[in-house]
């Protein structure tokens, strides 16, 4: 299960459990809109309590940053599981963004907050 908000330039999920593939579309869906809308965008992705996800997502996440390798300015990922940190840290190959890796929140959003305007 995914929650997600959205202001301007910026889209921010939150993962509860396993990331599956409908949730993975949920979150592609509203980045296309904002995309669409706005112009580049900058991400927050909140994976504190996310248990795993499904081969499907990392084969789509793959498709999704290739696709959109220039649609980010920053990227802010929030864990501390090892494993989700090698995998941004892969993901940076797919797309031009700034991805950071932050254990705590406030230190996340300070880092997007200091971002040049994305649009």
């Amino acid at each position: 299960m995914i929650t997600t908000e959205h202001g301007e330039g910026q889209v921010s999920v939150t993962v509860f459990g396993e990331f599956e593939l409908h949730d993975y579309k949920e979150f592609e869906e509203l980045v296309r809109y904002k995309l669409k809308f706005e112009g580049r965008q900058n991400l927050f992705m909140d994976l504190r309590k996310m248990t795993g996800f499904t081969i499907d997502v990392a084969w789509e996440e793959i498709r999704f940053s290739r696709e959109h390798k220039s649609d980010f300015g920053r990227i802010a990922i929030i864990t501390s599981d090892q494993w989700v940190t090698w995998s941004a840290w892969v993901s940076q190959m797919f797309v031009e963004a700034d991805v950071q890796v932050f254990d705590d929140e406030d230190d996340a959003r300070a880092w997007l907050a200091s971002a040049p305007q994305t649009a």
